[in-house]
C-alpha cells in the first residue's frame, strides 16, 4: 500500500515586534509601529502570499510587571482582525478571547460579526487567561481557581454556540412585498440557566459563513488538554522536543 498523502497547514503567530522580550531592541525592529495598521496589513499580505492558512493573535487584558524593558501591549484583535480582513481574502483570522473576563453575548456576537466582515474566515483561540493581574482589571482581588475557570469556559462555550445556532440559516426572509424580515419561527431563544451565565438569547447577528468560527485551544494542563480534546478543532502548544510532542500528541 502507498504511502497516505498528508498536508502541512502553516499558521504565522503575530506578536507585535516579536516573541522574545528584547526583540524590539533589534537594529532592524519598528517598535513604534505596534499600533499601525500598515505594519499588520503587510505581514498579513506577506503571510497569505505565502499560502499560509492563517495568521494568529495572542491577546493578554494587562500591563504585565515588566514593562519597564518589554511590554505586552498591543491592538485589541477583533478590531486588528476586522481591518486585517478588508486587506486579505483567503487566510485565517484567528484571534484570542478570555473566557474568564468576558460575556458569551458579547464574544458571540463579535466572531459571528467577524465572520461577516471576512467572509468566513474567523477563529476564536479560547483561553482562560493566565495573567493574575488581569483580575485586577475586573472587578477582582485574585484570579478563580484554575478549575474554577475551565468550569466556567465550558459553560461559555456551550452558550456561544446556542447563540450561534439561535438562528437558522435560512431565517432571513427579506420580503418587501409581504415586510416579513425574518422567519420568527427559525430565531429562537436559548434560555441557557447555568453555573456561571444566564442567557436567553437570541444572538442579534444572523448565522456567518461559517456558523461558529473555527475553534482554537491554546494551554497544555491536564484541563486545558481535557477542554482541547472535547471541543478544538485546533490546538496550540509550544513543546520544546520531538518526544515531548509527541507525548502531547498521543495524551491529547
Amino acid at each position: 500500500m502507498g504511502k497516505t498523502k498528508r498536508q502541512l497547514h502553516l499558521n504565522l503567530f503575530i506578536m507585535n515586534v516579536g516573541h522574545h522580550e528584547a526583540a524590539w531592541r533589534r537594529p532592524d525592529a519598528e517598535p513604534h509601529r505596534i499600533t499601525d495598521i500598515r505594519y499588520f496589513e503587510r505581514l498579513a499580505r506577506i503571510a497569505e502570499e505565502a499560502k499560509f492558512d492563517s495568521l494568529f493573535l495572542a491577546d493578554g487584558l494587562a500591563v504585565n510587571k515588566n514593562i519597564r524593558h518589554g511590554g505586552s501591549v498591543g491592538l485589541e484583535p477583533f478590531t486588528l482582525l476586522s481591518a486585517l480582513s478588508a486587506v486579505t481574502r483567503h487566510i485565517g483570522l484567528i484571534g484570542t478571547v478570555s473566557t474568564t473576563y468576558n460575556e458569551p453575548f458579547h464574544v458571540a456576537r463579535k466572531f459571528a460579526s467577524l465572520d461577516h466582515i471576512s467572509g468566513g474566515r474567523a477563529g476564536w483561540n479560547i483561553v482562560t487567561s493566565a495573567s493574575p493581574f488581569e483580575a485586577l482589571n475586573f472587578n477582582r482581588d485574585a484570579h478563580l481557581e484554575h478549575g474554577k475557570r475551565y468550569e466556567r469556559a465550558r459553560e461559555f462555550l456551550q452558550v456561544a454556540k446556542g447563540l450561534w445556532d439561535s438562528w437558522e440559516d435560512d431565517a432571513l426572509v427579506l420580503d418587501k412585498a409581504s415586510g416579513i424580515f425574518a422567519d420568527d419561527r427559525k430565531v429562537r431563544e436559548i434560555q441557557h440557566a447555568g453555573e456561571s451565565f444566564k442567557v436567553r438569547g437570541p444572538l442579534n447577528v444572523p448565522t456567518s459563513p461559517q456558523g461558529y468560527p473555527v475553534l482554537v485551544q491554546a494551554g497544555s494542563s491536564e484541563d486545558g488538554k481535557e477542554f482541547a480534546a472535547q471541543h478544538a478543532e485546533a490546538i496550540f502548544t509550544a513543546q520544546q522536543t520531538l518526544e515531548e510532542a509527541q507525548r502531547f500528541y498521543a495524551d491529547v
